[in-house]
């Protein structure tokens, strides 16, 4: 994986928890769900990516 890649996901991450702590501060439930949604999204692709770069590993 590229660092641009991970560093793409970590920030989508930290957003989401931002997100979410400012959703769940504020009573705005809709807010802290999309953070979480976020988060998910972000972990989502970092397996992806991780997966990719074993696959290459393997290859290599």
């Amino acid at each position: 994986m590229s660092n641009k890649d991970e560093i793409h996901n970590s920030a989508e991450n930290a957003i989401g928890k931002m997100k979410e702590g400012v959703g769940e501060a504020t009573n705005n439930e809709s807010l802290a769900a999309e953070g979480r949604t976020d988060q998910a999204k972000a972990n989502i692709k970092q397996a992806g990516e991780d997966v990719k770069d074993a696959a290459k590993n393997l290859k290599d």
